[in-house]
């Protein structure tokens, strides 16, 4: 799954062209959900940058801590806010990295994500809006999640779905067919992300200090086995 993610001040050049910005890049070491982050959405044909809630929170939700901040993709389907949200409002978050933890005998490991070469990148999501007055709208979202490819299968069973830049336009509008836009929920490319073991540090979503991406290990990858992870 992705229970936390690593968002540095991205260059929103390196994410999209053109894009409109209504809010700059939410940044934190170590963002937990029910918390907000930016968000990439298609409006009137163009693609903006803004903020959401993390966790999947329609008007009829009664409980926050009943918000999804994750949807399995093989189930879109089921359950009626996911249904909506991906025939109709499809969403991308860009970050710097997403955490996981390995099941160890006695404690869990956390492993941080990253493209590669270091960059940025984007993760499928699903959004919903509603008004809490006339003139004011509260957006929240869900991450779509996919099983996974090496390197990431010693590590987890699930992993955010990971849109390209290419895919990106077809993946926001409401125009592609639903089949389409199923196509693209898959896991990476092999050889497009890394894995590196972190300080526990992280395991507090309290802790807000970038040493939580500190690696204590070298990089899995599945292409080259384990490179030295530097660069934090």
């Amino acid at each position: 799954m992705a229970g936390r993610l690593y968002i540095e001040a991205l260059n929103t050049a390196r994410l999209l062209d053109d894009l409109v910005i209504d809010s700059p890049i939410v940044t934190s070491p170590n963002l937990a959900p029910r918390h907000w982050l930016s968000m990439l959405r298609l409006e009137q044909g163009h693609i903006h940058l803004g903020r959401a809630f993390w966790g999947m929170t329609p008007s009829w939700l009664k409980v926050l801590d009943h918000a999804p901040h994750c949807a399995r993709a093989e189930s879109l389907d089921e359950r009626r806010m996911f249904r909506e949200a991906f025939s109709a409002r499809r969403c991308l978050i860009p970050v710097s990295g997403v955490y996981i933890w390995k099941q160890l005998p006695r404690q869990k490991q956390p492993f941080l994500v990253t493209r590669v070469d270091r960059e940025p990148f984007m993760l499928a999501g699903i959004w919903c809006r509603y008004m809490t007055d006339t003139k004011t709208a509260f957006d929240s979202m869900a991450l779509i999640t996919v099983e996974v490819d090496a390197p990431l299968t010693p590590l987890t069973d699930r992993f955010p779905a990971v849109i390209s830049a290419e895919q990106a336009a077809a993946w926001l509008s409401p125009e592609t067919p639903l089949a389409q836009a199923r196509d693209l929920l898959t896991p990476a490319p092999p050889a497009l992300l890394g894995a590196f073991p972190v300080e526990r540090l992280v395991n507090d979503p309290a802790n807000q200090h970038w040493h939580c991406a500190r690696p204590t290990g070298h990089m899995l990858t599945a292409t080259r086995g384990a490179i030295p992870a530097t660069g934090y």
